[in-house]
């Protein structure tokens, strides 16, 4: 009987000990920084191979000296940098990135604010991304708060916030937060942003390993808990949405599988009020928009007009 007893205290010690250790292995696998956030150079071949009109833009900003970089403290201490485009306009366009990604990669974004509609452009280092401080990534929901402190930096009359993928659940998060009384009209774009942070996690972890979200998602989530303030329960952009008052254009590919496409008629059903849907055809992943270059910007010029 003893020996039974230590047999099964000691295969529960294993047990313990091996999924403390994949917990810690999946949460450095998905929240750990790119190391390779501070490579502009390559940052900017990639922009301009699959953008090539942001080539002659970018080249016309640099000329005139309009594009700047800026940082903000915010309130718990840390810095997070940005590049800005101020345009005289009375419109601003707040662009955010995705996952462990930087923001050069969507100048494309600015290029359309500044280019096609006139709008100053601010477009951060989310943190743990780039220039910013940190060296873990929060998918968006602590990040909400950092992107509202943006939006009060800038004084504007109208903010449209636009993400893509992490970015898009950033800014949908953002969307169920009261935004500053001096902004008269805000508006929020999610392209393929995911409905929350577990149903994200848990489906790549049983597509990439095979595995169930038990245990493996729960220590993780509680691991990410008590190291870095937030859990994988609480980072919800579905119920951000239900709570958003103000207008919503959501746009995802018809063929995403990163995030799957099937998130965004969940999104769209849980926002009430205003709000647009736009399936893009034959588009994977992040590229509603290299996809479909023209009617991405007339969908955003219809969405936006006053």
């Amino acid at each position: 009987m003893k020996n039974a007893v230590t047999s099964i205290f000691v295969a529960l010690v294993i047990l313990a000990v091996v999924l403390l250790g994949g917990s810690f292995y999946m949460l450095q696998y998905s929240l750990g920084s790119n190391p390779d956030r501070l490579n502009i150079d390559r940052a900017y071949k990639e922009l301009f191979a699959d953008y090539p009109e942001t080539v002659e833009w970018m080249d016309s900003l640099h000329r005139i000296q309009a594009l700047h970089d800026t940082v903000l403290t915010m309130p718990q201490g840390y810095r997070c940098h940005a590049y800005y485009i101020m345009t005289g306009s009375n419109c601003t366009a707040l662009v955010i990135h995705g996952w462990r990604d930087v923001p050069i990669k969507y100048f494309y974004l600015a290029r359309i604010y500044e280019r096609e509609f006139g709008y100053n452009v601010i477009i951060p280092d989310v943190y743990g991304h780039g220039q910013s401080d940190g060296d873990m990534v929060r998918m968006g929901w602590l990040d909400r708060l950092d992107m509202l402190r943006w939006t009060e930096a800038f004084k504007t009359d109208t903010m449209v916030v636009h993400g893509v993928s992490m970015g898009g659940a950033t800014t949908m998060m953002l969307s169920g937060e009261k935004m500053p009384s001096g902004i008269r009209d805000v508006r929020f774009i999610d392209d393929c942003g995911y409905t929350s942070v577990w149903d994200e996690f848990a489906g790549e972890l049983k597509k990439q390993f095979g595995l169930p979200e038990f245990p493996l998602m729960y220590s993780t989530s509680l691991l990410c808990r008590l190291m870095c303030g937030w859990s994988f329960e609480e980072a919800s952009s579905l119920e951000q949405v239900k709570k958003c008052r103000y207008p919503m254009l959501f746009i995802h590919g018809d063929s995403d599988t990163f995030v799957p496409t099937e998130m965004v008629y969940r999104l769209f059903s849980a926002k009430s009020g205003t709000k647009e849907l736009w399936i893009t055809k034959n588009t994977d992943h992040a590229h509603s928009y290299k996809n479909h270059r023209e009617e991405y910007i007339h969908r955003l010029k219809k969405f936006l007009r006053p």
